[in-house]
């Protein structure tokens, strides 16, 4: 019995308590899974993030870009990772919507536990100069007038760009043709060369373009007006009451990673997206960095299921 209590004991001294581990982490560089091409939007910020973050923890940050079905193949690679916290994720407003579009292998609630918001930036609502409206509400009488008429161009079916255009038109209560593309850049091009006339895509995306003039902002979807168009009213302003469509980013971890693991990368992004550096980096952007807790950011990402769930029900949207 003596014998049997004293290897008890050796055992129990062996495993760290939550606290060792939380110091003792990280003691290898992390893998992070940003689960689109490079270029995009959710590559910038976990790039962004990811450096700072690895500095902060005397590691590497390894990125890992597994693009593919929206954003599901590399959430589905992270959420079948070991949940030691050597295996980070990125995810974006896409994590909310893509449970309505896909059929998934993984289960969206459970499968990945939240770290914290990264940030968030609006989309914005944006035409060809040559389209002879001024603001939202010019907009909207003028697809009235023109039923069917306007064609408005996205990323492709399913994409943030897609479900904003989607969520204005039913708002709105107007018929526009959808054009979807492979991607934002030649989605823009097109509205640039005026084959298409209709823009709601990323700010961060279009900003560019309405800065040289080759594209006509009406308004931005946020709450509020961003900085870096401070004379842009939102398109709630504009001509359309209560629209609101944000891209965000945030980062997760495998569900059964430590708490006192998660704790301490909750800990570290605070300081990390609150930081005036980061915060300006963001702004210049047409995004504005902030971080929520695990529990807010839990609820937060359940809240823009919720909404996101009911575009894609209503809109008829289905993944190609």
């Amino acid at each position: 019995m003596r014998t049997l209590r004293t290897l008890a004991a050796l055992l129990l001294g062996v495993i760290p308590a939550p606290a060792a581990w939380a110091q003792a982490y990280p003691a290898k560089p992390i893998r992070l899974i940003i689960p689109f091409p490079p270029g995009g939007s959710n590559d910038i910020v976990g790039r962004m993030v990811g450096a700072q973050l690895g500095q902060r923890l005397g590691q590497q940050v390894i990125v890992d870009n597994r693009g593919g079905a929206g954003g599901v193949i590399g959430t589905e690679a992270a959420a079948r990772s070991q949940p030691d916290g050597y295996t980070l994720l990125i995810v974006s407003i896409a994590y909310a919507y893509n449970p309505s579009l896909y059929k998934l292998n993984f289960d969206p609630v459970k499968s990945l536990a939240a770290i914290s918001l990264l940030g968030s930036g609006p989309n914005a609502l944006a035409v060809h100069p040559s389209l002879p409206v001024k603001s939202a509400r010019e907009l909207i009488a003028l697809a009235k007038a023109k039923p069917g008429e306007l064609l408005y161009a996205s990323a492709g079916v399913g994409t943030f760009q897609h479900l904003g255009s989607e969520l204005f038109r039913m708002m709105a209560g107007i018929k526009l043709v959808h054009v979807p593309f492979k991607g934002g850049g030649p989605a823009t091009v097109d509205v640039i060369s005026g084959n298409t006339q209709i823009s709601i895509g990323s700010l961060i995306q279009t900003l560019p373009h309405i800065r040289s003039g080759r594209l006509k902002a009406l308004g931005t979807g946020g709450a509020k007006r961003v900085a870096a168009l401070p004379d842009v009213p939102t398109i709630s302003e504009s001509g359309l009451p209560g629209y609101e469509a944000n891209n965000w980013w945030g980062m997760m971890a495998p569900a059964g990673t430590p708490a006192a693991v998660l704790k301490r990368l909750s800990e570290e992004l605070a300081a990390i997206v609150n930081s005036p550096e980061t915060q300006k980096r963001f702004s210049a952007e047409g995004a504005e960095s902030r971080s929520m807790s695990p529990e807010a950011f839990t609820k937060y990402i359940a809240s823009e299921m919720t909404k996101w769930s009911k575009v894609v029900r209503e809109a008829g949207i289905k993944a190609e």
